[in-house]
């Protein structure tokens, strides 16, 4: 079937049936990604491994899933999303279920690694937001942002108490196989949200048709590009390491697997408010403000976590905080790009964002994995994480809101 034909436009494809299944989308891949730090403990003391085995094999996978994102960016940018999704799905899947049967660490590293890492970067909502920018009204824009992006944090909330529930009645395993099988669900909500091939335009000069070698050089030449790029690196260090060490960090303080899981899902629950809220705020306040705001606010709570004593409301408070401030940077993150630099390379501009982003990932596992075991402690990993919130609290402010200036004819 020509790619083209996977992409016309149809009377069914109004912005309403567009956002709901890119919002399904968003959930079941991000979902189940979320849930994978329940599974740190089981799968290690299964094998007799240490935290930072696991710790690497997640790092692994956050660090190809930014390599991947540019790349899958811009091949969905040029040909359109439809087969970009189906391959990311098929490797998401297959590395998902692979890793119940994950003997050895080199296994891990490629099931757990390699395959969920390179499969994230083709199915996930950072191209689901891509399709948005493109397929969406300019009216619905934010809102479809928003939700995108609360979406992926209903999967969390849906997902993390049931994969604890999952493991156990029928075992980690297990859980891990059936979330595999769910990823086959992708290849038709993919049709909703086909964009078309966006082959080079003959006419030079039009910025909407420009080349991707002009694209990358404005954007790398671009001093609130590079700011905001640099920024989102904080983002992805937080995350990572919270919804990877967390539940293992809260066992340690003498709290239950359970209450790791719900408070995973309370940050899952409260983010689609705070994406929601960001996606809406967007569009009456300076997105860059938005940014400091929410990377300041996380540095000041997690502050407050780690100096209180630890219990079961204090943590869930925790995750209802971390919520509003969790996935509400991505928003206000692609929509500056797009303010730019335009869509015709939304998917991948934002893709080396979220590199950034992975980079800081990779970073907060393995080293929250490496930390503990030298340790036995998160501590220092906990207050460099305040300090990246501080930093890019201020690396956020300088950002200019505005179309790129471009003089020279766009090449083509």
């Amino acid at each position: 079937m020509p790619a083209s034909s996977l992409a016309l436009p149809a009377a069914w494809r109004t912005p309403t049936v567009v956002i709901v299944c890119g919002c399904i989308i968003a959930m079941i891949t991000f979902g189940p990604r979320s849930s994978l730090g329940l599974f740190l403990t089981p799968l290690s003391a299964e094998h007799g491994w240490g935290r930072d085995v696991f710790a690497l094999a997640l790092a692994i996978q956050n660090l190809l899933w930014g390599i991947g994102q540019p790349f899958a960016g811009a091949i969905a940018d040029r040909f359109g999303t439809v087969r970009v999704f189906w391959f990311g799905a098929l490797l998401y899947g297959v590395g998902i279920a692979l890793m119940a049967y994950s003997t050895t660490p080199i296994m891990l590293d490629l099931t757990a690694g390699v395959l969920i890492g390179f499969g994230l970067s083709g199915c996930s909502f950072n191209l689901v937001l891509g399709a948005f920018g493109k397929l969406v009204p300019e009216e619905w824009r934010g809102l479809s942002l928003g939700a995108g992006t609360a979406a992926g944090s209903f999967g969390q909330f849906l997902f993390s108490p049931l994969a604890a529930a999952l493991n156990i009645n029928f075992g980690w395993q297990w859980t891990l196989v059936m979330f595999g099988v769910l990823m086959i669900a992708i290849i038709p909500l993919a049709l909703a949200i086909a964009t078309p091939p966006s082959p080079p335009s003959k006419a030079p000069g039009v910025a909407e048709q420009q080349s991707l070698k002009h694209a990358l050089v404005e954007a790398f030449g671009h001093r609130s590009y590079i700011l905001l790029v640099l920024g989102f690196f904080t983002c992805g260090f937080q995350l990572a390491f919270i919804a990877v060490h967390l539940p293992a960090y809260l066992v340690d303080r003498g709290l239950t697997l359970q209450v790791g899981a719900w408070t995973i899902a309370m940050i899952g629950l409260f983010n689609i408010f705070g994406s929601l809220s960001s996606g809406y705020l967007m569009n009456r306040v300076p997105k860059r403000y938005i940014l400091s705001v929410i990377y300041f606010a996380r540095a000041a709570s997690t502050v407050v976590f780690i100096l209180l004593p630890a219990d079961t409301t204090t943590t869930l408070i925790f995750g209802a905080v971390t919520g509003l401030l969790w996935l509400s940077t991505v928003p206000p993150t692609s929509a500056l790009v797009s303010v730019m630099f335009g869509t015709r390379w939304l998917a991948m501009l934002f893709g080396f964002c979220f590199f950034s982003h992975q980079v800081g990932g990779f970073l907060g596992v393995l080293l929250g994995g490496i930390a503990f075991e030298k340790t036995g402690s998160y501590d220092v990993i906990w207050w460099l994480s305040v300090f990246f919130g501080v930093a890019s609290a201020i690396i956020n402010l300088p950002i200019v809101e505005k179309p790129v200036q471009r003089v020279a004819p766009v090449a083509v």
